[in-house]
């Protein structure tokens, strides 16, 4: 399967190689920047131009979570190798790491001066790795 998003607000799920649509979900304002499978497979979390993060059960199709905190668009999210921790990269120039159980902002990180247009986790660590239009890369401790 893939997921993909787009301009229509809306995050679709499709069978390989048919291309058959399996799932979509409904629920942001504005279009999605992007979709990340949660480690088990069981979840998805999105971003997009509402400034927001959604974390979708996809045994049910619906939001579970909606995280909100960002000025400006989220362009991109990543989930940790745990799974209990999502990272978003937004046009205010920050990331976040977002706790799912405690369903809040754990950090906010700053220092990019421009927008921050993607962040990944690396696997199987606390490290971050953001890329910026300010033409810079920073690697981060999520603990701290």
């Amino acid at each position: 399967v893939a997921v993909t998003g787009s301009d229509d607000r809306l995050w679709k799920m499709w069978a390989l190689p048919a291309g058959d649509i399996i799932m979509t979900g409904e629920g942001h304002t504005d279009w999605l920047s992007g979709c990340c499978f949660h480690p088990s497979g069981t979840q998805l979390v999105t971003s997009g131009g509402d400034a927001t993060v959604r974390i979708w059960d996809l045994s049910k199709g619906g939001c579970l979570l909606t995280f909100e905190g960002h000025a400006q668009a989220v362009w991109a999210c990543s989930w940790h190798s745990c799974g209990d921790f999502v990272a978003s990269a937004s046009m205010d120039s920050t990331s976040k790491i977002w706790d799912v159980n405690s369903e809040r902002c754990r950090y906010t990180m700053r220092g990019h001066k421009d927008s921050v247009n993607s962040v990944e986790f690396l696997p199987f660590s606390n490290t971050v790795l953001t890329s910026s239009a300010d033409k810079t890369l920073s690697l981060w401790d999520a603990r701290t």
